[in-house]
């Protein structure tokens, strides 16, 4: 079996990045809480460096290259806010940095990555990405990052987790939203050890549902990411992610596009947060996760990112008639 991170890689991981990045708020938001009937705490990731919380693993994986590897160049697959912190610390860290990313991806994303100094390829899709960046990577001899499939990423990730259990100890259900899983499986590990009845909660939306579809089969299955949340676009999750999920999470939910949009809508409106689908997605499977548990629950969100245009949030409000 997959040998899981632990608390002690986690508090490793809290020491090496303090300073380096921001530790972001956990706030209650009471017009969330008089909408879903809950009291609702929210962990405010999308105030992180780049907008999003990938600052905290990307920096324990950097901080922990040799020279030869920093020297050698990086390179790694996003589906957007990977690239945008990676490329961003790469620059403030002296070591060129190339990202690989579906032409998909938003062109915010694009434009930042290559602002930062990055090299970008695109190519057709998420699968197509992961396939280069390893020809690349065998080609030229740069140092690969997997933007979650590794201990050193996820156990950065896993300081959000253990910020917000400091914050807000009476939680009982936190929820995150899943791509790869790195994210939630930090998460889980760190509310676990702080508060072992805590119950966590993935979220996924339908055409990026590679941890669903994992779970289901019990390995790792590719898929073909049609989701516009673009930042959960991971073609498949991997054992380890997969090992964190099974050991520790109490479900994971897939929501539809349209509703991850309406909830990006509800977080604007009630929460006064700008916010991406990957996050968004959090309102619905929060609404699923009260009728399970009762009104009982002192629900936590992870709210990841925000690195979302206002064009693109209009275009699928029209797309998807949700109504605002």
């Amino acid at each position: 079996m997959t040998d899981l991170v632990t608390i002690d890689d986690i508090l490793a991981a809290e020491n090496a990045i303090r300073g380096r990045v921001l530790r972001t708020p956990a706030i209650e938001s009471p017009a969330l809480a008089a909408k879903l009937g809950v009291p609702v705490a929210l962990k405010l990731e999308l105030l992180q460096k780049t907008g999003c919380f990938k600052p905290r693993g990307i920096t324990n994986r950097l901080l922990a290259l040799g020279d030869a590897e920093r020297k050698r160049g990086l390179i790694t697959v996003s589906g957007g806010n990977h690239g945008i912190a990676i490329a961003a610390i790469g620059k403030a860290m002296g070591i060129a940095v190339t990202v690989v990313m579906s032409d998909k991806a938003p062109e915010r994303s694009k434009a930042r990555i290559r602002a930062d100094g990055a090299t970008l390829l695109l190519t057709a899709d998420a699968g197509a990405a992961f396939d280069l960046a390893d020809r690349e990577c065998a080609a030229k001899g740069l140092t690969y990052i997997h933007s979650y499939d590794d201990p050193l990423i996820i156990a950065g990730h896993g300081t959000v987790g253990r910020e917000f259990i400091a914050d807000r100890p009476d939680l009982t259900d936190v929820l995150v939203s899943i791509g790869g899983g790195g994210l939630i499986s930090g998460v889980a590990v760190a509310l676990k050890a702080a508060s072992p009845k805590i119950r966590i909660w993935g979220v996924e939306t339908v055409g990026a549902d590679a941890m669903s579809q994992a779970l289901a089969k019990g390995a790792p299955v590719r898929i073909t990411v049609s989701s516009i949340a673009t930042t959960l676009g991971a073609p498949s999750v991997t054992e380890r992610s997969l090992a964190h999920v099974q050991a520790l999470v109490e479900e994971v939910m897939t929501v539809p596009d349209a509703d991850a949009v309406a909830g990006v809508i509800t977080l604007a409106e009630e929460a006064k947060l700008w916010a991406e689908p990957a996050a968004g997605c959090l309102i619905p499977a929060a609404r699923r996760v009260i009728e399970r548990v009762g009104r009982e629950a002192r629900l936590g969100l992870v709210i990841c990112g925000g690195n979302v245009a206002f064009a693109d949030v209009a275009g699928w409000v029209q797309r998807f008639g949700v109504e605002v």
